[in-house]
């Protein structure tokens, strides 16, 4: 199988890449995968340097939204695992442009080509946010999208849009919703790194409001292991939650990142809050994942990688 794999210089999709062409994911072991990445502020092509060399791999530089490029390249390619996004909800508040047209517009422009071209499978990675706000529980994959961002706001259309085409067109077309990921070469503006890096080097960690909201996280690794059962054994038109059922506050993780760094004495007396709320904005809570029987995969050392 040839696998086009957008925003795959990115954290989530470097990790899956450099699993897959690793034999980490049995079904696609004699796969060979192509790499497609604007190179932004998120992509870095040095978190693919372990498989530039592999046989079964190529990098090209480029956008989703270059409808000549994305179709040469999908005349070549079986299926799609498509990461690009811009995906920070901060960045889509001070401007959320960039964000409805590259995963909104730029996501659409892929299904057209992947129609054209008679693509056997595509999986569209989205997020837990498109959801919203639930007080307590989990959500199902069959809640309504009730977005709060702009940024979570153009993830919830180009997860209806990828469904339309699965509706409309009969194209294989799968959705994943995953929780908040951590793990190696995670872009340093995000909550672990940023936190653990302030905790290292004894400065403050901006927590909002209380530090009460409620998150559950995800080990990238456990992540991307989902994303490729979807791959492989995903039903045409479903979506799958993909949750790390470890429900912490931020105060919680923040408290546990505190515990295991080198200068925990000493970081504490640097905890504080940043500000009241984060503006229309509040972290989901918690996910329901499919109730599937083979998707209901476990991985038990969690805790495990909070130490990593």
């Amino acid at each position: 199988m040839k696998i086009l794999v957008t925003g795959g210089a990115g954290f989530i999709g470097s990790h899956f890449v450099r699993t897959l062409l690793a034999g980490g994911y049995p079904p696609f072991a004699d796969s060979t995968v192509v790499v497609l990445d604007k190179l932004t502020y998120a992509g870095n092509l040095a978190n693919l340097d372990p498989v530039r060399d592999h046989p079964a791999f190529t990098f090209v530089e480029g956008d989703i939204l270059d409808v000549r490029l994305v179709d040469e390249l999908l005349s070549e390619a079986d299926a799609v695992v498509h990461f690009a996004a811009e995906s920070h909800v901060d960045r889509s508040i001070l401007g959320a442009a960039d964000f409805v047209m590259t995963n909104v517009v730029g996501t659409q422009t892929l299904l057209d080509a992947s129609l054209r071209h008679d693509l056997e499978r595509f999986v569209h990675v989205s997020t837990d946010e498109v959801y919203g706000s639930i007080d307590s529980g989990s959500w199902p994959e069959s809640h309504p999208l009730e977005p709060n961002s702009p940024y979570s706001a153009s993830k919830a259309s180009s997860d209806l849009i990828a469904r339309s085409y699965a509706r409309t067109h009969g194209l294989d077309v799968v959705i994943t919703r995953c929780s908040n990921n951590y793990g190696p070469y995670q872009f340093p503006e995000k909550v672990i790194p940023l936190f653990v890096t302030n905790l290292i080097d004894g400065l403050p960690v901006p927590l909002y409001g209380d530090g009460l909201n409620m998150r559950d996280w995800l080990h990238v690794d456990d992540h991307c292991r989902g994303i490729a059962l979807v791959l492989d054994r995903g039903r045409p038109g479903e979506v799958y939650n993909i949750g790390g059922g470890t429900e912490l506050s931020n105060r919680e993780l923040t408290e546990r990142l505190r515990a295991g760094s080198l200068r925990a004495a000493s970081a504490g007396r640097h905890l504080r809050c940043r500000s009241p709320t984060r503006p229309s904005t509040w972290s989901p809570r918690s996910m329901s994942c499919s109730a599937y029987t083979w998707a209901w995969t476990r991985f038990d050392d969690i805790n495990g990688h909070y130490r990593r």
